[in-house]
Protein backbone atom coordinates (compact mmCIF):
# COMPACT_ATOMS: atom_id res chain seq x y z
CA UNK A 1 0.00 0.00 0.00
CA UNK A 2 1.32 3.53 -1.16
CA UNK A 3 2.62 5.81 2.06
CA UNK A 4 2.05 8.51 0.20
CA UNK A 5 -0.82 11.89 1.51
CA UNK A 6 -3.80 11.73 -0.42
CA UNK A 7 -5.15 14.93 1.79
CA UNK A 8 -6.12 17.52 -0.46
CA UNK A 9 -8.21 20.66 1.61
CA UNK A 10 -12.37 21.37 0.46
CA UNK A 11 -10.96 23.57 -2.59
CA UNK A 12 -9.40 20.52 -3.84
CA UNK A 13 -12.31 19.01 -4.46
CA UNK A 14 -13.83 21.31 -7.05
CA UNK A 15 -12.01 19.80 -10.48
CA UNK A 16 -13.67 16.95 -9.35
CA UNK A 17 -17.53 18.17 -9.36
CA UNK A 18 -19.19 18.82 -13.01
CA UNK A 19 -22.60 19.38 -13.61
CA UNK A 20 -25.00 16.17 -14.55
CA UNK A 21 -22.51 14.03 -12.13
CA UNK A 22 -23.96 11.26 -9.97
CA UNK A 23 -22.41 10.91 -6.46
CA UNK A 24 -22.86 8.01 -3.79
CA UNK A 25 -22.92 9.32 -0.05
CA UNK A 26 -22.95 7.84 3.08
CA UNK A 27 -24.63 8.79 6.12
CA UNK A 28 -28.52 8.16 7.58
CA UNK A 29 -30.59 10.35 8.78
CA UNK A 30 -27.66 12.57 8.31
CA UNK A 31 -24.96 10.39 10.89
CA UNK A 32 -22.14 9.58 8.67
CA UNK A 33 -22.89 12.20 5.66
CA UNK A 34 -19.81 14.29 5.68
CA UNK A 35 -21.15 17.37 6.22
CA UNK A 36 -18.26 19.66 5.22
CA UNK A 37 -17.92 17.59 1.36
CA UNK A 38 -21.99 18.47 1.22
CA UNK A 39 -21.44 22.07 2.10
CA UNK A 40 -18.56 22.54 -0.91
CA UNK A 41 -20.93 20.53 -3.31
CA UNK A 42 -23.45 22.96 -2.48
CA UNK A 43 -21.04 26.61 -2.90
CA UNK A 44 -19.38 24.89 -6.31
CA UNK A 45 -22.91 25.84 -7.93
CA UNK A 46 -23.00 22.14 -9.52
CA UNK A 47 -26.18 21.05 -10.41
CA UNK A 48 -28.57 18.75 -11.94
CA UNK A 49 -27.05 16.08 -9.58
CA UNK A 50 -27.90 12.43 -9.21
CA UNK A 51 -27.51 11.21 -5.54
CA UNK A 52 -27.77 7.61 -4.73
CA UNK A 53 -27.66 7.28 -0.54
CA UNK A 54 -29.73 5.86 2.29
CA UNK A 55 -32.39 8.77 2.38
CA UNK A 56 -32.56 12.28 2.12
CA UNK A 57 -32.13 13.57 5.38
CA UNK A 58 -33.57 16.93 6.15
CA UNK A 59 -34.02 20.17 5.24
CA UNK A 60 -31.13 21.34 6.85
CA UNK A 61 -28.88 18.18 7.50
CA UNK A 62 -26.83 16.09 5.32
CA UNK A 63 -27.77 16.07 1.42
CA UNK A 64 -30.92 17.51 2.09
CA UNK A 65 -29.51 21.15 1.97
CA UNK A 66 -28.70 19.78 -2.42
CA UNK A 67 -32.48 19.07 -2.95
CA UNK A 68 -33.54 22.51 -0.92
CA UNK A 69 -31.17 24.10 -3.16
CA UNK A 70 -32.35 22.51 -6.69
CA UNK A 71 -29.09 21.07 -7.31
CA UNK A 72 -30.94 17.33 -7.61
CA UNK A 73 -32.26 16.10 -10.51
CA UNK A 74 -32.47 12.43 -9.32
CA UNK A 75 -32.58 10.78 -5.97
CA UNK A 76 -32.36 7.03 -5.38
CA UNK A 77 -32.85 6.16 -1.84
CA UNK A 78 -34.57 3.99 0.55
CA UNK A 79 -36.90 6.85 2.09
CA UNK A 80 -37.69 10.49 2.05
CA UNK A 81 -40.09 11.37 4.83
CA UNK A 82 -37.56 13.12 7.25
CA UNK A 83 -37.17 15.98 4.61
CA UNK A 84 -40.70 17.12 3.39
CA UNK A 85 -39.01 19.06 0.54
CA UNK A 86 -38.11 15.83 -1.12
CA UNK A 87 -41.77 14.92 -1.07
CA UNK A 88 -42.58 18.20 -2.48
CA UNK A 89 -40.44 18.32 -5.47
CA UNK A 90 -41.13 14.46 -6.03
CA UNK A 91 -45.36 15.22 -6.13
CA UNK A 92 -44.86 17.95 -8.03
CA UNK A 93 -42.43 16.51 -10.80
CA UNK A 94 -39.54 18.71 -10.01
CA UNK A 95 -37.31 15.68 -8.45
CA UNK A 96 -37.04 12.14 -10.04
CA UNK A 97 -37.04 9.88 -6.93
CA UNK A 98 -36.58 6.33 -6.97
CA UNK A 99 -37.14 4.35 -3.87
CA UNK A 100 -35.29 1.27 -3.19
CA UNK A 101 -36.08 -1.24 -0.22
CA UNK A 102 -32.86 -0.43 2.49
CA UNK A 103 -31.55 -3.84 1.94
CA UNK A 104 -31.69 -3.96 -2.02
CA UNK A 105 -30.02 -0.51 -1.71
CA UNK A 106 -27.12 -1.57 0.36
CA UNK A 107 -26.93 -4.85 -2.27
CA UNK A 108 -26.79 -2.52 -5.02
CA UNK A 109 -23.90 -0.73 -3.85
CA UNK A 110 -22.25 -3.63 -2.37
CA UNK A 111 -22.65 -5.22 -6.12
CA UNK A 112 -21.52 -1.84 -8.06
CA UNK A 113 -17.77 -2.13 -5.47
CA UNK A 114 -17.92 -5.90 -5.83
CA UNK A 115 -17.64 -5.98 -9.82
CA UNK A 116 -21.11 -8.09 -9.99
CA UNK A 117 -23.48 -7.91 -12.19
CA UNK A 118 -26.60 -7.54 -9.70
CA UNK A 119 -28.23 -9.92 -7.08
CA UNK A 120 -31.62 -11.51 -6.95
CA UNK A 121 -34.02 -10.79 -4.37
CA UNK A 122 -37.64 -11.25 -3.56
CA UNK A 123 -38.21 -8.36 -2.29
CA UNK A 124 -40.42 -6.33 -4.37
CA UNK A 125 -41.85 -9.09 -6.62
CA UNK A 126 -45.47 -8.31 -7.05
CA UNK A 127 -45.30 -4.68 -6.54
CA UNK A 128 -44.43 -1.83 -8.41
CA UNK A 129 -40.49 -2.46 -7.49
CA UNK A 130 -40.71 -5.06 -10.47
CA UNK A 131 -41.67 -3.02 -13.01
CA UNK A 132 -39.30 -3.05 -15.85
CA UNK A 133 -36.92 -5.50 -14.53
CA UNK A 134 -35.74 -8.69 -14.78
CA UNK A 135 -37.33 -11.82 -13.27
CA UNK A 136 -36.02 -15.09 -12.73
CA UNK A 137 -37.29 -18.15 -11.13
CA UNK A 138 -35.53 -20.62 -9.13
CA UNK A 139 -36.51 -23.72 -7.14
CA UNK A 140 -40.64 -22.50 -7.46
CA UNK A 141 -39.57 -19.05 -6.36
CA UNK A 142 -39.30 -15.61 -8.10
CA UNK A 143 -36.98 -13.43 -8.09
CA UNK A 144 -36.39 -9.71 -9.03
CA UNK A 145 -32.94 -9.15 -10.27
CA UNK A 146 -31.50 -5.81 -9.08
CA UNK A 147 -28.49 -3.88 -11.18
CA UNK A 148 -24.97 -2.83 -9.33
CA UNK A 149 -25.26 0.64 -8.26
CA UNK A 150 -21.98 2.97 -9.17
CA UNK A 151 -21.56 6.91 -8.99
CA UNK A 152 -18.64 9.25 -10.53
CA UNK A 153 -17.93 10.30 -6.78
CA UNK A 154 -18.62 8.69 -3.66
CA UNK A 155 -17.98 10.61 -0.40
CA UNK A 156 -18.11 9.27 2.96
CA UNK A 157 -17.12 10.60 6.57
CA UNK A 158 -14.88 9.24 8.36
CA UNK A 159 -13.73 9.23 12.39
CA UNK A 160 -10.00 8.64 11.93
CA UNK A 161 -8.16 8.37 8.86
CA UNK A 162 -4.47 7.78 7.89
CA UNK A 163 -2.03 9.55 5.39
CA UNK A 164 -2.76 6.83 3.30
CA UNK A 165 -6.75 6.50 3.36
CA UNK A 166 -7.09 3.66 5.51
CA UNK A 167 -10.47 4.52 7.35
CA UNK A 168 -11.82 3.73 10.68
CA UNK A 169 -15.99 5.04 11.13
CA UNK A 170 -17.11 5.91 14.26
CA UNK A 171 -20.08 3.36 15.84
CA UNK A 172 -23.44 3.50 13.81
CA UNK A 173 -21.57 6.23 11.66
CA UNK A 174 -20.11 3.37 9.83
CA UNK A 175 -23.83 2.76 8.34
CA UNK A 176 -23.64 2.65 4.85
CA UNK A 177 -20.13 4.17 4.30
CA UNK A 178 -17.90 0.87 4.08
CA UNK A 179 -19.92 0.13 1.29
CA UNK A 180 -20.06 3.44 -0.76
CA UNK A 181 -16.51 3.95 -0.48
CA UNK A 182 -15.99 0.62 -2.91
CA UNK A 183 -18.33 1.66 -5.64
CA UNK A 184 -17.30 5.39 -7.16
CA UNK A 185 -15.27 6.14 -9.51
CA UNK A 186 -13.24 8.66 -7.13
CA UNK A 187 -13.36 8.47 -3.90
CA UNK A 188 -13.01 11.01 -1.05
CA UNK A 189 -13.54 10.91 2.49
CA UNK A 190 -13.90 13.25 5.00
CA UNK A 191 -12.24 12.72 8.18
CA UNK A 192 -12.35 14.00 11.52
CA UNK A 193 -8.89 13.03 12.42
CA UNK A 194 -5.90 12.57 9.80
CA UNK A 195 -3.20 10.74 11.48
CA UNK A 196 0.38 8.94 10.14
CA UNK A 197 0.56 5.68 8.52
CA UNK A 198 0.96 3.54 11.36
CA UNK A 199 -1.24 5.00 13.88
CA UNK A 200 -4.46 3.22 13.37
CA UNK A 201 -5.24 -0.38 14.87
CA UNK A 202 -5.46 -2.29 11.80
CA UNK A 203 -7.93 -4.37 13.03
CA UNK A 204 -10.14 -1.06 13.52
CA UNK A 205 -9.60 -0.22 9.29
CA UNK A 206 -13.03 -1.02 7.69
CA UNK A 207 -11.89 0.83 4.25
CA UNK A 208 -8.85 0.05 2.64
CA UNK A 209 -6.36 3.32 1.63
CA UNK A 210 -6.17 1.38 -1.72
CA UNK A 211 -9.90 2.57 -2.40
CA UNK A 212 -9.96 6.00 -1.47
CA UNK A 213 -8.47 9.06 -3.85
CA UNK A 214 -8.27 11.59 -1.37
CA UNK A 215 -9.05 12.70 2.43
CA UNK A 216 -10.61 16.19 3.61
CA UNK A 217 -9.61 17.12 6.94
CA UNK A 218 -13.04 17.77 8.78
CA UNK A 219 -12.06 21.58 9.82
CA UNK A 220 -9.66 22.50 6.59
CA UNK A 221 -11.40 25.68 5.17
Amino acid sequence: MSQKSKRIGFAGLRPHLKDGMSILFGGFLGTGTPAGIIREILDSGVKDLTIIGNDSGFPDIGVGILIVARRVKKLIASHIGTNPETGRQMIAGELDVELVPQGTLAEQIRCGGSGLGGVLTATGVGTIVEKGKTKLTFDGVEYIVERPLRADLSIVKAYQADESGNLVYQRAARNFNPLVALAGDFVVAEADAIVPVGELDPDFVMTPGVVVDALILTEDK
